[in-house]
């Protein structure tokens, strides 16, 4: 029987939250109501007993690790020498994300979750076989989460409604024309509401 697990893409407080330097991305989030939607999805996960893994991303403050210079967005990133620095509130995951029975898989370089990472591991390890992506964002971090898995055997599923990019436009965008591609889309409220199903049965 397949087992899945959810995947949660860089909800964290210095990308999306109180200490956030992308106030555009933030705001796509709120329009969309990502956070919210986010939550009602774990919540049905934990409830059905699907493990939640926190994807998340940081810099060590020599930067050992992280490949710095290959690319112009990180370039940017980095005229801030404390941007997401590991052990700051920054790489936080957001509080109302946060559960104590969640894993975390933490990388120091690159935009998706399983180069460099023991994600796919802990998701063997776990009997998983089926990915479901939440978080941000649809720019980069989520088309990444979804080939990388994809190449890996996971079966993916992304919830429409619980994911965001910018602008809106090219958002909606890359859930027609890549993500379609790669993975079902469900929105959280459709997917809560099978979990439950299954739930009963």
């Amino acid at each position: 029987m397949e087992r899945t697990a959810v995947l949660v893409m860089e909800m964290q407080r210095g990308v999306v939250g109180d200490l956030t330097r992308f106030p555009d991305l933030v705001t796509a989030c709120r329009l969309r109501d990502v956070v919210p939607n986010t939550a009602a999805v774990l919540e049905a996960a934990r409830a059905a007993g699907i493990p939640v893994v926190h994807c998340t991303a940081a810099f060590r403050a020599d930067r050992a690790g992280s490949h710095t210079a290959n690319c112009p967005f990180i370039v940017s990133l980095l005229d801030d020498p404390a941007h997401m620095l590991d052990g700051t509130p920054a790489v936080e995951v957001l509080p109302e994300l946060r559960h104590p029975g969640d894993l975390e898989s933490r990388r120091l370089h690159g935009f998706s979750p399983f180069t460099g990472t023991s994600l796919d591991m802990t998701l063997r390890s776990l009997g998983v076989s089926a990915v479901v992506a939440v978080g941000v964002s649809l720019n980069l971090g989520i088309p990444g989460l979804a080939l990388e898995a994809v190449n890996l055997g996971y079966r993916v599923t992304v919830v429409t409604d619980a994911v965001a990019g910018v602008p809106e436009e090219y958002a909606r965008s890359v859930l027609r024309h890549t993500i379609s591609l790669l993975a079902t889309r469900t929105t959280a409220a459709g997917l809560v509401e099978r979990w439950k199903a299954e739930a009963d049965r």
